[in-house]
Formats: C-alpha cells, sequence, structure tokens
C-alpha cells in the first residue's frame, strides 16, 4: 500500500475518500462531501480532480465507469484500509487531548 505518500490524508482527502465509500461520479463526491461535513468542507473541481487522479494512480480508488466526460469511481480495499488508518489515527488523538486535559482516563 502507497503508505508512505499517504501518511496522513488532508481533510479533502479523507472527505473524498469517505464520500466514495458509494460509487460517483466527480460531481457527486463534490455533493457528498459538502452533505457530510454539514457544509463545512467544500471542495473545488482542480483539487478534487488532482486528487482522484493521485488516488486511481495509487490503488486507493477505482474508475468503474465513464460517460463521455464523467467519471465514475469507488474506495478499493486498499483506500478502505486507509481511511481506517487515518480514522483510528485522529481518534486517537481526540483521546490523547482529552486524556491530557484529565477528561479521560
Amino acid at each position: 500500500m502507497p503508505r508512505e505518500q499517504f501518511q496522513t490524508l488532508s481533510e479533502p482527502m479523507y472527505y473524498i475518500l469517505l464520500a466514495l465509500r458509494s460509487e460517483c461520479s466527480g460531481v457527486d463526491v463534490m455533493n457528498r462531501v459538502k452533505e457530510i461535513s454539514g457544509g463545512r468542507v467544500v471542495i473545488g473541481p482542480g483539487t478534487l480532480y488532482a486528487l482522484l487522479q493521485k488516488f486511481v494512480d495509487n490503488g486507493i480508488i477505482t474508475e468503474t465507469k465513464t460517460s463521455g466526460r464523467m467519471r465514475w469511481y469507488i474506495i478499493t480495499k486498499t483506500g478502505k484500509t486507509l481511511l481506517d488508518e487515518e480514522f483510528l489515527r485522529l481518534r486517537t488523538m481526540c483521546n490523547d487531548k482529552l486524556r491530557a486535559e484529565g477528561e479521560l482516563q
């Protein structure tokens, strides 16, 4: 797995992978990210398509179909593992903060 390049995920990377737990097009990804984040995270097309290509190139997502200029994608097993690892890393960091503040044993 390409772990070194994706040692940690940026916020846009994380939300794109969350959105791609089910198949969708690039436009759908932008809408799902906005929905999942409650409007807090908005990903523009330049960022989105650059990251989608990087994810495809590294086997993190796969292109499932095309129609004209539209392409659909879905997360791969490798991508799910990467997403799960990032979730655990973030949760550990949150727990460490709570522990440091005496709110978690």
